[in-house]
């Protein structure tokens, strides 16, 4: 009877996983809209605000990054490839918090690496399951570790 009954629930509470998935992708692509469009009006001065930082190769990063972002928002929007792409945005976040606001300490009032980071968690979750049912990954790809 209590077997079945959370058996039961179980069922109950697997319906909106997929939504919220579907949620987390958009709402990270939302993330990366605004700086990537930035960083693409004007890539000389991303380029030089790059090399102020420090980041070796700045020109060349400055470039990848945008595109790295621009094919996550794209990408996970749609739900194409996003184990791959969420990976790396990760390494992407990773060099935003190293070079960007770690100086800066946690909190997100100071500018600090709070914010990456939690893009980081929330990508790292799609990088180890998936896009979910409401993705072009599940339609050509089919099953992944989200549905074992």
């Amino acid at each position: 009877m209590i077997k079945n009954i959370i058996g039961e629930i179980s069922v109950l509470f697997s319906y909106p996983k997929y939504l919220v998935v579907l949620a987390v992708r958009l709402v990270l692509a939302y993330g990366f809209l605004q700086p990537t469009l930035m960083k693409l009006q004007n890539m000389t001065q991303t380029a030089e605000w790059f090399a102020s930082l420090h980041i070796p190769f700045p020109t060349l990063l400055a470039y990848l990054v945008t595109m790295f972002e621009a094919m996550g928002v794209a990408f996970l929007i749609l739900g194409l490839f996003t184990r791959y792409i969420s990976i790396t945005l990760v390494f992407v976040m990773m060099g935003a918090i190293f070079f960007v606001h770690l100086p800066n300490g946690f909190s997100v009032a100071n500018n600090g690496f709070e914010i990456p980071l939690y893009y980081m968690l929330f990508l790292s979750i799609l990088a180890s399951g998936g896009g979910g049912k409401y993705a072009l990954d599940y339609l050509f790809f089919g099953k992944g570790v989200e549905d074992e």
